[in-house]
């Protein structure tokens, strides 16, 4: 069938996602249907943005009323939602003091200048240095950017903003001996995921809270893609064991509206002033009111603990899939419901086969199947999903 949006996206769209050749329509739970009427397990949830599934009827209650009542009123007056929501992540671990704006991106710029600041007004107007990991991915804006160390990403938008750095947490000593008197901050995600689902190891990060604290710089904590339970905690440094300074917050906060959020402690939030940032957009009604009814339900029906059951259940199916296709799956890793197939054969035919066969998944770091389901699947979804991906690397191997 003659799919028209996707002649008119090359017509009228800008070039920049390398999109599969699927015209979403509709969805419901873990479920979406194409243009065609095909029917797939989403295991993407938007790249882990629709955590408690499409159309959740709770979360569509909440935006509908808050649209009846007032879709937008700018940041020049007080918002009740947004207040709400900023109380309710205090309450359940979001550090004391929130900012709202539109996108994880957006929440990372906001972090690095949050830091920079926080230095400036301490009178250390040298110490700016942002260091992060290799690997890292932190967004697309000039200074997020700036902090992702990948320079493929970074070509041709130069010059790099500067006094940013980068370190491999392969070497903890190495990296922790960056961490000087010039270090404003370090910002990590602590699992990466673009980076093909790398878990920071436990060591390596108390080590870097360590000398963060004794250079006196800020600690950051990138949890975009791996918060808001993803993990099987509400925030993954409750998995972690280990307290960030500030943290940043997007994806899975409002089950697929823009929102981003960035938490820090007090004496740190303290360092923004009006006009030192801000946002139009930033803590929308709409948004905010979704994000509230998203996270009550995630922790009023108890998704943490089914989260952690069915990761379980799903890497004992992986390491089972491990078993039996030895020579096309280097490793499994994961943590909750994030999880990466680093593969040791090309991912373009195992992924195609997969989508003809009606499960959506992607392809992070070139060659790791990445998984992000919504919290609402089963673990007859579970099978289905592990079914398909194992005949799809067995048809890709011939």
């Amino acid at each position: 069938m003659n799919d028209i949006y996707q002649t008119h996206s090359k017509n009228y769209l800008m070039n920049t996602y390398a999109r599969y050749p699927i015209t979403l329509l509709k969805g419901d739970g873990a479920y979406v249907w194409d243009a065609n009427g095909k029917k797939y397990l989403d295991f993407l949830s938007g790249i882990g943005c629709t955590s408690l599934g499409h159309a959740n009827p709770i979360i569509e209650q909440a935006i509908f009323e808050q649209v009846k009542k007032i879709v937008h009123t700018s940041n020049l007056y007080y918002s009740p939602p947004s207040i709400d929501l900023a109380k309710y992540l205090v309450d359940h671990g979001g550090l004391d003091k929130i900012f709202f704006c539109n996108s994880g991106t957006e929440a990372n710029e906001a972090a690095i200048k949050l830091a920079r600041k926080y230095q400036w007004r301490k009178g250390k107007k040298n110490k700016n240095i942002i260091l992060s990991a290799t690997n890292s991915f932190h967004g697309r804006t000039l200074g997020s950017l700036a902090a992702t160390a990948k320079p493929i990403l970074q070509e041709g938008f130069g010059p790099m903003p500067s006094a940013f750095k980068y370190q491999s947490w392969n070497d903890t000593k190495l990296f922790c001996d960056a961490i000087d008197e010039n270090v404003a901050a370090v910002i990590l995600e602590p699992i990466q995921g673009e980076g093909g689902i790398q878990i920071a190891p436990p060591d390596f990060l108390n080590a870097v809270r360590s000398a963060c604290d004794a250079a006196d710089a800020l600690l950051i904590f990138d949890e975009v893609q791996c918060g808001l339970g993803r993990t099987g905690n509400l925030f993954a440094y409750q998995t972690m064991n280990v307290i960030p300074d500030i943290i940043t917050l997007a994806k899975g906060i409002a089950n697929g509206l823009p929102l981003g959020v960035v938490c820090a402690k007090n004496h740190i939030a303290d360092a923004f002033k009006p006009k030192d940032h801000g946002t139009t957009f930033g803590g929308n009604p709409v948004s905010c009111a979704a994000a509230l009814a998203n996270l009550t339900t995630l922790l009023n029906q108890d998704y943490l603990h089914k989260i952690k059951k069915l990761s379980l259940y799903l890497m004992h199916r992986l390491e089972k899939l491990k078993r039996q296709c030895p020579t096309q799956i280097k490793t499994i890793r994961g943590i909750g419901l994030m999880i990466g197939i680093e593969l040791t054969i090309p991912p373009t035919a195992v992924l195609t086969h997969c989508q003809n066969s009606g499960l959506l998944i992607n392809v992070t770091a070139e060659n790791v199947l990445r998984m992000l389901p919504p919290y609402v699947i089963t673990e007859e979804d579970i099978d289905f999903a592990i079914d398909v991906i194992e005949k799809s690397l067995k048809i890709a191997s011939y």
